[in-house]
């Protein structure tokens, strides 16, 4: 009887355990897949240009990282340092703005009643599905209407306005902004605006930090509405001025140097804003709210 109980129990174990080494397989190919490209970029930026043109990265000759960044902040009169700048002004004031417009929507689709109301909530859907290259045309012919081509209007305005935003500011008020709650703030002579912003509001506050980063990384990776609108390169922000030092290392190879540097430089708001904003994510916020 010992026998065939142990073959029993022996054999549910072979699938599970197969089951997790694919998955840890599967697991460890997504991390090299997205490791790998930021090591090269790290190890890159510390070379020179003859290293990087002799594929030398490995090696620990031509070590260049403090050289490569003076260059990067001194090229074409500190250009860098402005489209710097510009990235940060649309993107964090961008995406923060954004991100309360967009769970204000949300919050009005799930906690009012009005006229044609799931109509318009699918139309919002619709415009998730849109490209956001298709809108550029359009948008252009908007800005140069208004006479906003070429201004920082014009590439801050558009980005104002994220559907998915509104989708996600709607899901986030069903699941953390409970109607008990507002009954009560009413009860207690509260009105509308000051239920939201006194007691709604700080309930979504970890709808509106994953709206907002969804935005950042959104807005800093933004390229072809800045491409479109844009002509001063003054207004450029980090990822289409590199692109035009880019295309200009094919006649100037020192740029490519800069080039590299200044990507390692783009990537950082990103992992600082993950990793410092993480922890508002967390799910029980309103944990005992009502009782």
């Amino acid at each position: 009887m010992s026998a065939p109980t142990a073959s029993r129990t022996a054999s549910p174990l072979r699938p599970r355990l197969l089951g997790r080494a694919v998955v840890n397989l599967v697991v460890l190919v997504s991390v090299l897949y997205t490791l790998l490209p930021v090591l090269w970029l790290v190890l890159a930026s510390t070379k020179d240009r003859d290293a990087l043109f002799s594929s030398d990265i490995l090696s620990l000759s031509g070590f260049s990282f403090v050289q490569n960044l003076k260059d990067l902040f001194a090229m074409d009169g500190g250009l860098f340092g402005r489209w710097y700048g510009n990235s940060l002004l649309y993107a964090v004031l961008g995406a923060a703005l954004g991100a309360l417009i967009s769970i204000a929507c949300g919050y009005a689709f799930d906690k009012y009643r009005f006229a044609h109301k799931e109509k318009l909530f699918g139309l919002v859907l619709a415009a998730v599905m849109v490209p956001q290259t298709v809108l550029a045309l359009p948008l252009y012919l908007m800005a140069s209407g208004t006479g906003l081509v070429n201004t920082f209007w014009a590439v801050f305005i558009p980005v104002l306005f994220n559907p998915f935003g509104v989708y996600l500011g709607r899901i986030f008020s069903q699941g953390y902004v409970p109607d008990e709650v507002l009954e009560a703030a009413r009860m207690d002579g509260a009105g509308e605006l000051a239920a939201y912003f006194r007691v709604a509001l700080r309930m979504l506050g970890p709808g509106l930090v994953t709206i907002f980063l969804f935005q950042l990384t959104a807005i800093w990776n933004n390229f072809f509405l800045p491409m479109v609108m844009l002509s001063d390169q003054d207004l450029y922000p980090v990822s289409l001025g590199l692109y035009s030092w880019n295309s200009s290392a094919s006649v100037s190879p020192e740029y490519y140097p800069v080039v590299i540097m200044g990507s390692l430089l783009a990537v950082v708001p990103l992992i600082l804003a993950f990793a410092l904003l993480q922890r508002f994510w967390r799910s029980g916020l309103t944990a005992g709210a009502v009782k």
